[in-house]
């Protein structure tokens, strides 16, 4: 199948009683790739299925080798009823190594690239990549992220005797956050590490394994991003030993715990600032950035309490993040540190005017982290834009995923009665289709190497956004949501509170207090699809190392496949009722549709079948098994 716009065959919209054909395809997955993880020198080899239904007679893989064009012939290795696989050496020459595949027919040729089929040139920008750098490690790809802001998630006996500090006013549990203004940072609930440690069984039993903190530092705010020191935990809540105590306990339940680390500012109030204010010959003083000193320096966002810091300053580096006596290293490793790092801002970190040393902070602390946990820890790196200019994955090993992934899902599920604004606008989220959705995810998802896909945090709302449940006004529209974060190449990240259907207009309102006193039915509906979905995930080799396959995009459902050598799975997520997804035969395999998560019905139909959602939300089937080539 050929196109001849500029949007690819994989993108083009499908009505239910048109059934999309199957299309050549290829991604980075072990389906796919012999060796994702391959060294430098090595030939891996590369598969790429063609339906036999398509015009092409043969397969030239197309790479670069130094800038240089090198083609390889792609011999046939198997072939089927509905389709024929093709297998090519590629010498992997360089650290980063981009392919594509010439899908050759009568007349000509067409490309095959991570954005789909072409009969046209194509940019080598979204050229399939394998890089020799090493991903996160199995238990963040693997595994399921849930996010912890303390102050707000439980409060242990110890939190009662502890005296609320000069800027901060105490709050009652039950109290809404405020949503906007100063004071939203000085409420405080008086939640404790203890008391996430006291609750580790219920994360667990939800089916998570990661536990990731946002900042425990002191500061002059709940929400810690303006940090008075690293060097010791917050006396708010519990200290140095509460920290060390809540690894111990993630660790002897076989979970994973991460921290948030600022690397693009400090507090004005951090100890290093006030030494720089106060004495202009000090070390300190060349760790910020000044227009005129003392008076004038570089803030976040122009906010004077987040001064900038300096990564031109060598011992900035030695002091912050080098190394195990490093700020970043001493808090890491062991059975009571922490198993990595997400970065704050992330993408402005070291980044002013003409200055840019993004790419040498990112591989120092990630060089810190492999250090200190035995090459088994996890860099994560905040980015609200585009992430791809730095996701090769040789510093951050993924993000918190918003560009790729929550915004266009943001944007298709939104209500635009909600009132809930973009973040730098003043005007609320638009109701795109699901066309618009699923073209930029594929274009942001064809720049980065598939390793650095499955590391990403996928994430439908977090302590920075309104919360799902009021971007959609429909518990049945966030399932829809919920069931794609859990299905989609990544590890899902859910912020504290979701599974009880916490609401919160702003960032600041979403930081809602955990409500442990409601009854035991009064959330049990959405528990029961977090603990369905992640037990899914833990079961299925397809979710946890399988391809994507877009099988249908209409503008109110999409379908995906998700599939590795042994597990084939299905997802239809709709935001409103009465959708119908058709799927032809070729993509069925040899047995009966099973639903595993979710709800929906499927139906034979011409061609194949048809899979309906009698409400928003989503199902989940798990398809017959295809023939495949095993490497």
């Amino acid at each position: 199948m050929t196109t001849a716009s500029p949007r690819p065959a994989q993108a083009t919209s499908t009505q239910a009683n048109d059934p999309q054909p199957p299309l050549p395809h290829h991604d980075g997955s072990t389906l796919y790739v012999s060796n994702p993880c391959p060294n430098l020198g090595d030939t891996i080899r590369v598969r790429v299925r063609i339906p036999r239904t398509a015009p092409y007679t043969a397969v030239v893989l197309h790479s670069l080798a130094d800038d240089e064009l090198h083609l390889e012939n792609a011999r046939p290795i198997l072939s089927t009823d509905t389709e024929t696989w093709y297998e090519a050496p590629l010498p992997i020459h360089n650290p980063d190594t981009r392919y594509r595949f010439a899908l050759l027919r009568d007349g000509g040729f067409d490309w095959l690239n991570a954005l789909g089929v072409f009969n046209r040139e194509v940019s080598d920008v979204f050229d399939f990549r394998i890089t020799t750098f090493s991903p996160s490690p199995a238990w963040n790809r693997e595994g399921a992220t849930y996010q912890i802001f303390p102050d707000r998630f439980a409060r242990s006996e110890q939190s009662a005797t502890r005296q609320a500090p000069d800027w901060a006013h105490p709050t009652a549990w039950s109290t809404k956050p405020l949503a906007y203004g100063v004071e939203t940072g000085r409420q405080w609930y008086g939640g404790d590490l203890k008391g996430i440690e006291e609750h580790l069984d219920y994360i667990q039993d939800l089916g998570f394994t990661t536990v990731y903190l946002t900042p425990c530092f002191p500061a002059r705010s709940v929400h810690r991003y303006d940090a008075s020191t690293f060097d010791h935990i917050d006396p708010l809540l519990g200290g140095d030993e509460a920290l060390r105590s809540l690894a111990r306990a993630c660790h002897a339940r076989g979970m994973r715990i991460m921290g948030d680390l600022t690397l693009n500012h400090t507090g004005s109030s951090h100890e290093w600032f006030q030494r720089a204010l106060h004495d202009p010959d000090s070390e300190e003083r060349d760790y910020y950035l000044w227009n005129r000193y003392p008076d004038d320096y570089v803030a976040w966002m122009g906010i004077k309490s987040l001064p900038k810091l300096n990564w031109t300053s060598r011992k900035l580096v030695d002091r912050m993040i080098r190394g195990a006596s490093s700020s970043a290293g001493q808090w890491l490793g062991g059975e009571d540190g922490l198993d990595g790092w997400r970065i704050d801002v992330a993408n402005q970190t070291g980044r002013w005017a003409a200055m840019d040393e993004n790419h040498a902070v990112a591989t120092t602390i990630r060089a810190t982290i492999d250090e200190l946990t035995g090459g088994n820890g996890t860099l994560i790196a905040e980015y609200m834009p585009d992430a791809t200019r730095d996701l090769a994955g040789d510093s951050w090993q993924g993000v918190m995923n918003y560009a790729a992934f929550a915004h266009p899902l943001w944007m298709w599920v939104a209500d635009p009665n909600s009132h809930v604004k973009r973040f730098g606008f003043d005007e609320t989220f638009p109701r795109r289709s699901g066309i618009a959705m699923a073209d930029t995810m594929r274009e942001l998802l064809a720049q980065i190497p598939w390793k650095v896909a499955e590391s990403q945090w996928n994430l439908i709302d977090s302590h920075d956004s309104a919360r799902i449940l009021t971007l959609t006004q429909s518990p049945q529209v966030a399932h829809a949501a919920l069931g794609i974060m859990m299905t989609y190449p990544g590890v899902p990240m859910v912020f504290a509170g979701d599974e009880q259907d916490s609401t919160g207009i702003t960032g600041e309102e979403s930081r809602t207090p955990m409500d442990w006193d409601a009854p035991e039915s009064a959330h049990s509906a959405t528990i029961a699809r977090y603990r369905e979905l992640l037990k899914l995930r833990k079961t299925s080799s397809a979710l946890a190392h399988g391809g994507l396959r877009w099988v249908s995009v209409q503008a109110d459902a999409v379908a995906y496949l998700r599939e590795d050598v042994t597990d084939r799975l299905l997802v239809v997520a709709a935001r409103q009722g009465g959708q119908q997804v058709h799927v032809t035969r070729e993509l069925l395999g040899n047995a009966d549709p099973q639903l595993v998560a979710g709800e929906g019905s499927v139906a034979a139909a011409d061609h194949g079948a048809r899979f309906a959602l009698p409400d928003a939300g989503y199902g989940v089937w798990r398809l017959g098994g295809l023939e495949v080539p095993r490497w």
